[in-house]
């Protein structure tokens, strides 16, 4: 019973966005159709911006002739939010923003902006837990601004991917 009353929903749902125009971004004739390996984002300089580049080619492909270059700069910065009474600093924010700039082979301006985020990791234990824990902090935040990127791609594409 509940099985056929959730395809019911669901084919509900599709008529719903079909009927409003809705076109998956990397169908054809969707406005990201052309975007998978047609950027070739900025080499990386230091482990974040390996992180950063590392999803962003996961997620829109490496690409062999690219179309667009994407620029960057990361900027993170850990911030203490649980303090003991003795100043020790048990919990850290690490918070990350980059400024993006997306070019196409003329080098004019097609899309940029900037996205920010922020995760957290704890500093109790030892140091190489302390270590770790910030280490994959800066790693995760580093995908989460990444897709924050992709996602804005791919919303603005229908104006200059085409």
């Amino acid at each position: 019973m509940w099985l056929s009353d959730r395809r019911t929903f669901l084919g509900l749902i599709a008529a719903a966005l079909a009927g409003c125009g809705f076109t998956p971004a990397y169908a054809p004739g969707g406005p990201a159709e052309h975007l998978q390996g047609a950027i070739r984002v900025a080499a990386p300089s230091d482990k974040n911006g390996f992180d950063l580049v590392e999803r962003l080619e996961e997620r829109l492909g490496r690409p062999e002739a690219a179309r667009f270059q994407l620029a960057y700069t990361i900027t993170t910065k850990p911030i203490g939010v649980a303090i003991t009474p003795e100043n020790a600093v048990l919990r850290y924010n690490l918070t990350g923003a980059v400024d993006w700039t997306l070019t196409d082979g003329a080098g004019s301006r097609v899309a940029g902006g900037k996205v920010e985020s922020f995760t957290s990791y704890s500093a109790t234990g030892s140091t190489v837990a302390g270590l770790t824990a910030e280490e994959d902090a800066g790693y995760r935040l580093m995908r989460i601004l990444a897709d924050q990127i992709v996602m804005r791609l791919l919303a603005t594409s229908g104006r200059w991917a085409g």
